[in-house]
C-alpha cells in the first residue's frame, strides 16, 4: 500500500511540474521583485499554514516578507498595507469567502494582488492582478478532499520563488550567515570561513634593520600584540611579541630601545595560508595546549597580508 501512495504522489508531483506554466512563475517572480514594501502572505487553513512557510523562508533569504490571516486583516491588521506592497493569497479552489472579503478592502489601499491557486477558472483568480496556477491532478486523499498534494505543490511554488528572488537579487553566502548567526545552520556555514574571511587587515609592520625606539608607536598603536618584520616587498623575515618584548627586557635592559629588530625578532616565525579554513587555524593555534599560538601572520606565498588572532576566530563563532 506504501509504495502505491508513494508512486501515486510522485505521479502527481510530476504533473504539476509538466504543466506548470512557467512564463506565469515569471510574471509572478518579476511582480515580487518590483515590490518596494512588503510581500504579505495570507491562506486560509492548511494553505495559511503553507503562507507562513513561504513567507519566514524569504525573510531569511532577503526578501521583506510576513504572513498573516485573513481575519487579523479585517481585524486592524490591514493597515498594514499600502500601494507599495503586493498581497499574495493562497488558496487551493480559489473560492475561499475570507479571502473574497479581504480582496476589496485591499484594493482600497492600492495594494497589487496576486492569487496562487489550483482552480484557474475561480473567482480568487480572476479578481487579482495576476494568479499562478499550479496544476493538480488529484489530492493523494482517497476522498480527493484533504489538502496533500496541493499543499505540496504550494511548497514547492514558494520555495521556487524564494530561489529566484535569490538569484535575481544576488543573495550570496555572508548575507546568508547574516541572517542565521544561531543554529546548525550558522554553525555549518561559519565551518567554511577561510582565514582570509576573518584575518585583520591592518598589519603592524617593521623592516629588520629599524631600532625598537623607532617601532614602539606601530606596535602599540596597532595593538595585536606583535610586530611582523619584513622586507621591502613585505616578505616574512620575523615576529616580535609581547613575549619577545618581556624576554628582551630581562636580557638587555633599558639598551633595548637601541637594538634593531633583526636582533630581536624570531627568526622562524609560524604563519598561516590565506587560504586555510579557519576552523584549521585555531586547531593549529591550540595544538600544544600548553602553549597556545594568539596570533599569525598571514601570508600569500611569502608576502605578509594580514594578521590572525586566536580572538577573530573566537567572535566569528568558530569554537
Amino acid at each position: 500500500m506504501l509504495e502505491d501512495l508513494l508512486n501515486r504522489q510522485r505521479q502527481y508531483i510530476s504533473y504539476y511540474f509538466d504543466h506548470l506554466d512557467k512564463e506565469e512563475m515569471s510574471r509572478f517572480v518579476e511582480m515580487c521583485l518590483s515590490t518596494a514594501g512588503l510581500i504579505v502572505f495570507t491562506g486560509v487553513g492548511k494553505s495559511g499554514i503553507i503562507a507562513d512557510k513561504i513567507a519566514m523562508t524569504l525573510v531569511s533569504t532577503g526578501t521583506k516578507a510576513l504572513s498573516l490571516p485573513p481575519t487579523n486583516f479585517l481585524h486592524g491588521d490591514i493597515g498594514i498595507l499600502s500601494e507599495k506592497d503586493l498581497l499574495v493569497l493562497i488558496s487551493r479552489s480559489g473560492e475561499t469567502e475570507e479571502l473574497f472579503n479581504l480582496v476589496s478592502f485591499a484594493r482600497k489601499r492600492d495594494t497589487r494582488l496576486a492569487a496562487i491557486i489550483s482552480n484557474p477558472q475561480s473567482r480568487l483568480a480572476r479578481m487579482c492582478d495576476i494568479s499562478v496556477h499550479l496544476p493538480l491532478e488529484k489530492e493523494l486523499c482517497p476522498f480527493d478532499l484533504a489538502p496533500t498534494t496541493s499543499t505540496a505543490l504550494q511548497l514547492l511554488c514558494g520555495d521556487l520563488l524564494a530561489v529566484a528572488l535569490m538569484q535575481a537579487k544576488r543573495f550570496d553566502l555572508s548575507q546568508y550567515v547574516l541572517n542565521h548567526p544561531s543554529g546548525s545552520i550558522g554553525q555549518k556555514i561559519r565551518m567554511t570561513l577561510t582565514v582570509e574571511e576573518v584575518m585583520q587587515k591592518e598589519i603592524p609592520l617593521a623592516k629588520p634593520d629599524e631600532c625598537l625606539s623607532d617601532v614602539l608607536a606601530e606596535f602599540s598603536n596597532k595593538k595585536m600584540g606583535a610586530l611582523v618584520i619584513t622586507d621591502a616587498e613585505k616578505n616574512l623575515l620575523g615576529v616580535f611579541t609581547d613575549g619577545d618584548l618581556r624576554r628582551a627586557l630581562q636580557a638587555y635592559g633599558s639598551d633595548i630601545l637601541s637594538k634593531p629588530m633583526h636582533h630581536l625578532m624570531s627568526h622562524t616565525p609560524l604563519s598561516i595560508s590565506k587560504e586555510i579554513l579557519a576552523w584549521d587555524a585555531l586547531k593549529f593555534m591550540q595544538r600544544d595546549p600548553k602553549k597556545f599560538v594568539m596570533i599569525l601572520p598571514v601570508v600569500d606565498g611569502q608576502k605578509v597580508i594580514g594578521m590572525l588572532r586566536m580572538h577573530d576566530i573566537v567572535q566569528a563563532g568558530i569554537a
